[in-house]
């Protein structure tokens, strides 16, 4: 099993989500972040005063699906969550030894 995670732009969230799903990707988890990368902030003005935004929001979900369809969901967040600029995001891919599912007592790919 691999453990997807990918730090997206909050306006792509929809498409990748409907993109995944599509793909049969049955769970995802969404939490909202805030971070720096290349892109490293930028200033804004507010009433006449300018100060800087060190840490942009951006969306971190994550995906467990099983090893086989792992590069297929990458590509798939790849594909969708693209515009080609700078702050596009990241993807981290981790290998996962166990999944239990809480309800029922499952393990392994049956629990996803």
């Amino acid at each position: 099993m691999k453990k997807i995670e990918a730090v997206i732009r909050h306006f792509k969230l929809e498409d990748v989500k409907n993109a995944l799903s599509k793909q049969g990707v049955a769970g995802i988890t969404i939490t909202e972040v805030r971070g720096f990368g290349r892109q490293k902030g930028h200033t804004e003005t507010y009433r006449g005063t300018e100060y800087a935004v060190d840490f942009l929001p951006k969306v971190k979900l994550e995906v467990v699906v099983d090893a086989g369809t792992a590069q297929g969901v990458i590509d798939t967040i790849i594909k969708t969550a693209q515009t080609g600029q700078i702050g596009d995001g990241k993807i981290f891919v981790s290998d996962l030894t166990n999944t239990i599912r809480i309800r029922t007592g499952e393990t392994g790919g049956e629990a996803l």
